[in-house]
């Protein structure tokens, strides 16, 4: 060990990240407190990792912070996630930012400072690049002064901002790949009904639990589009084709527009959603590239819309992994005889459990030559009654004997 370059140690402390592991390890010799010292470049500070961190005062914990971090000269990452705490002092908090941020490249900050820090203010024009704010407040961006040329990663979780700077905290990053929103407080001024987002370099973004009018996003790169238990009445991504994946996990919108270009579309994961089938099916029916859909306890706003396997089957004609929910069994067709000759992997479930459901998985294992695995999803109440039971032990005779002309395939259960 006495043979190891200082720096080696340094890369070894690094792998710790948590403080008081870190600390503790740099005590060993000399060698390991100058590696501590010169050569740390990660450093986090999380109140699971330690369960003292619950029991001090927050004035304590700043000082124990304070302390550590002051003891370092090349910190590149550092992390504080403080759950318990309130909030902090701005003056630490202050301190530590202007410390490192000639040497930062990421940071995550979680905890409230009072009076609020304009953390945007302090980490601007510097190298950094990768920035996860939670529970603050972001006012007054000013993209001419506050730039972040290095950064790829912003994500933004119960943080204050209005939708102006939001915007301009875009332009502010050239290179932003990745946004993540979850739950931001999102203030519209009265001559702003609109949320615009503009960003030519943006790749990745997650949007969870936001409640707006409308959504903008204007992206020509953007390949991941998530969104997740949100409320909109209009949603619009404004693109030149080059999404991806798309997924619309609990959501309430009743515009939702990806653009005409969709070509490049490889996954399609759709869960609890109310959509007009023909409507959606119009945005990704030039997906001839789809590899992966998902309908997952979808709602259909007309009873007469029809899924039709058919329909896929010819215009998905790479699809590989196709997963449905029983809520479609009645807006699901198995007419036509095109088969889905690329599909390995299908995924089958329900939420109330009938004696059809294993005519309707019969029905779709015909229409999959190819069929390498099935995995089938289902709900069981904790209280069953007799009838229920019976259902269940039916469906699982059912499913043996079906599964007896499907040697070849993999089956599995997954019940919640």
């Amino acid at each position: 060990m006495e043979h190891l370059p200082v720096e080696v140690i340094g890369n070894i402390l690094s792998r710790l990240k948590a403080a008081r592991d870190v600390v503790i390890a740099s005590a060993t010799c000399k060698k390991w407190r100058e590696a501590w010292r010169n050569h740390l470049h990660t450093l986090s500070f999380n109140s699971n990792d330690w369960s003292v961190y619950h029991d001090l005062a927050p004035s304590r914990l700043e000082i124990l912070i304070t302390q550590t971090i002051f003891q370092t000269t090349a910190l590149q990452c550092l992390s504080i996630f403080m759950d318990d705490v309130d909030e902090f002092s701005a003056a630490p908090v202050i301190a530590w930012l202007m410390y490192t941020r000639d040497t930062l490249r990421q940071l995550h900050y979680n905890v409230r400072t009072t009076p609020n820090v304009n953390i945007i203010e302090k980490c601007s024009r510097q190298k950094l690049e990768v920035l996860s704010l939670a529970h603050n407040s972001v006012t007054g961006v000013e993209p001419s002064y506050q730039k972040f040329p290095c950064l790829k990663s912003l994500s933004l979780s119960y943080v204050s901002i209005s939708a102006l700077d939001l915007s301009l905290l875009l332009t502010a990053c050239p290179k932003l790949q990745n946004l993540t929103l979850i739950n931001p407080d999102i203030a519209m001024s009265d001559a702003q009904a609109i949320m615009e987002l503009n960003s030519s370099s943006l790749k990745d973004i997650y949007v969870e639990a936001v409640s707006l009018d409308k959504f903008m996003l204007e992206a020509d790169s953007i390949e991941n589009l998530h969104l997740k238990d949100c409320t909109l009445e209009a949603f619009e991504l404004i693109g030149k084709g080059s999404l991806r994946v798309l997924k619309i996990d609990d959501v309430s919108v009743l515009h939702l527009d990806i653009g005409e270009n969709t070509e490049n579309l490889q996954i399609v994961d759709v869960s609890s959603f109310t959509i007009m089938w023909p409507k959606f099916y119009n945005m990704i029916s030039k997906s001839s590239n789809l590899k992966r859909l998902r309908l997952w306890g979808v709602v259909f706003d007309d009873e007469d819309e029809v899924v039709d396997l058919e329909t896929v089957s010819v215009c998905f004609p790479r699809l590989s992994h196709l997963s449905l929910s029983y809520d479609l069994r009645d807006v699901c067709g198995l007419q036509g005889t095109s088969p889905l000759e690329n599909v390995v992997v299908l995924e089958l479930g329900w939420t109330i459990i009938s004696d059809l459901f294993s005519d309707w998985v019969a029905g779709l294992l015909e229409r999959c030559p190819n069929l390498k695995k099935l995995v089938i999803c289902g709900v069981v109440s904790e209280v069953k009654s007799h009838e229920e039971c019976q259902v269940l032990a039916s469906f699982t005779s059912s499913i043996v004997r079906l599964m007896r002309k499907y040697m070849r395939v993999e089956v599995q259960f997954e019940y919640e």
